[in-house]
């Protein structure tokens, strides 16, 4: 059950503290206060977790400073779609929206390898009006003898360089706890000229330790890939492990599963997920293509499998792509053979919004379709 209070509620108040009593005195009831922060107000949400059956919906509706009582009816407690709730499917970070209903491209480097590449990419994205990058910093390998990314070393220069060209948010994943003291001690060198959207990547989708921490904290969205080789059931838990810690501004994230079925590609491409995933939870979803194909092959109509690949997401409601490009391929340090190259962009960047627009007509015929259906016969 979740317990909605009135916008902006006084959490110091006489009233709260009358409520968060008598919660706490529900027999067989546990409860977290959750706060919602949005552009133009602040919601409390508390979760009641337990033996919530038994309990009188008006009864609590009638509580101080309750504004409506939602009944749990799925899962995901938290990131869930209730049968009876309106809550929103957006968020808002540093001036960027996150949401159901649009779309943002995080075009960037898989890894960043040197400082002249870091500034040709956040250049030739600026020069194509994008205000959002992906730059690995960290990054997990399976070959312990690869490279593992730069660590904190590079981050002081990718956040000044973002400043300059006016990049909004920095997309990069983490693998320890430490990383984010790492990310907010560069942030602050550099004089915050830039956000952080904190990834964990799809080897960490169940490390629930990790997932509890960046959970707690506040100050950075989360963009949680799907585990390569587990459920969607279980990556969506994954997600809620977030949000139970209090971070709701999650992202999900689409990359493909491990399975020899999707030969030649890297990985067998998820994307159909995408209308599930919106259906069952109110997160955004991303995809990757990059890390789905996994390679810049071609199709007999002479377009890249990375370009289908991302149509077909797009295509299906994606409200966000986070995609490997790089200046020199050739000499990347981590996944080469799949990145597209600075003078694809324009072109990529075009195919995406003709995607885009035949998603927007295939929601505006079936809106007309649903209309005409209910209309009565006489009509």
């Amino acid at each position: 059950m979740i317990v909605i209070l009135e916008p902006n509620a006084n959490t110091s108040s006489e009233e709260y503290q009358q409520l968060m009593q008598h919660l706490s005195q529900l027999p067989s009831i546990e409860y977290r206060v959750h706060n919602v922060a949005g552009a133009q107000q602040t919601l409390t949400e508390i979760y009641l977790i337990g033996e919530t059956a038994a309990l009188d919906k008006d009864s609590i509706e009638a509580l101080p400073l309750v504004e409506r009582v939602i009944r749990i009816s799925e899962e995901y407690r938290v990131l869930g779609r209730h049968a009876d709730s309106s809550r929103s499917t957006s968020f808002e970070y540093n001036g960027i929206e996150f949401s159901q209903d649009n779309l943002n491209i995080f075009a960037g480097l898989c890894a960043v390898d040197n400082r002249e590449h870091v500034e040709i990419m956040m250049k030739a994205l600026k020069e194509n009006g994008q205000q959002c990058t992906r730059m690995g910093a960290y990054k997990p390998r399976t070959n312990p003898y690869s490279f593992q990314g730069h660590g904190a070393k590079c981050l002081p220069y990718v956040f000044e360089l973002a400043g300059k060209y006016d990049i909004k948010i920095v997309a990069m994943e983490i693998t320890h706890e430490a990383h984010l003291d790492e990310i907010n001690a560069a942030l602050e060198q550099t004089g915050h000229p830039t956000g952080v959207m904190v990834q964990i990547g799809t080897r960490n989708t169940q490390n629930f330790e990790l997932l509890k921490v960046v959970g707690r904290q506040q100050n950075f969205p989360v963009l949680l890939k799907r585990g390569f080789g587990i459920t969607l059931e279980e990556s969506l838990n994954a997600a809620e492990y977030l949000a139970s810690e209090g971070n709701t501004k999650i992202v999900f994230g689409l990359r493909g599963m491990k399975s020899n079925a999707g030969d030649p590609h890297r990985n067998m491409v998820d994307f159909a997920h995408i209308p599930v995933v919106k259906r069952l939870t109110r997160m955004p979803v991303c995809i990757d293509p990059s890390h789905s194909a996994g390679t810049r092959a071609a199709s007999s109509d002479g377009i890249l499998d990375i370009f289908h690949v991302t149509a077909q997401g797009v295509i299906a409601g994606a409200n966000m792509v986070l995609v490997d490009f790089h200046p020199k391929p050739e000499t990347a340090l981590v996944d080469g053979a799949q990145a597209l190259l600075l003078e694809e962009l324009p072109y990529f960047l075009e195919d995406i919004n003709i995607a885009r627009e035949a998603y927007e007509k295939r929601v505006l015929a079936n809106r007309q379709f649903t209309a005409n259906k209910e209309k009565p016969v006489w009509q």
